[in-house]
């Protein structure tokens, strides 16, 4: 019988240079992406009451200092607070308080919902804040 010897495997020069393509590739297509990007270029705040639009806030205006707003609809009072980092119902007197439940909302399309009052607080913009999931 004659035996195998598995064959001997020992990088060569060009398996670094493969390597060191590949995570240059990598670099480049990070920098392309979500280089230089800003998380609320473009980003509004809009308030609707009933099926009106009642008020409009860019967050770039609460940079210096918190925008505090009240709103009413319903007979409920909403207290909003919006910050250049998101915006919050802060306190509100509806049975419910899911609009407070909901927490920071800091990406476009996210909204939050009262229904007792009928307000809608939604971020509407063009801002990239990072990828959704990361797999890998």
């Amino acid at each position: 019988m004659t035996s195998r010897q598995s064959p001997k495997l020992k990088p060569s020069p060009w398996d670094a240079i493969v390597v060191a393509a590949v995570i240059a590739l990598g670099v480049f297509v990070t920098v392309v992406f979500y280089g230089g990007k800003s998380a609320d270029h473009d980003l509004k705040c809009v308030v609707s009451a009933g099926s009106k639009t009642v008020d409009t806030i860019a967050l770039r205006d609460a940079a210096k200092a918190p925008i505090a707003r009240t709103y009413q609809g319903n007979g409920y009072t909403l207290h909003m607070t919006v910050t250049a980092d998101g915006v919050c119902v802060s306190e509100s007197d509806c049975p419910s308080q899911d609009c407070v439940h909901t927490g920071t909302i800091t990406r476009s399309g996210q909204s939050i919902v009262c229904l007792p009052a009928q307000i809608v607080i939604h971020l509407e913009g063009t801002a990239n804040s990072g990828p959704d999931v990361i797999v890998g």
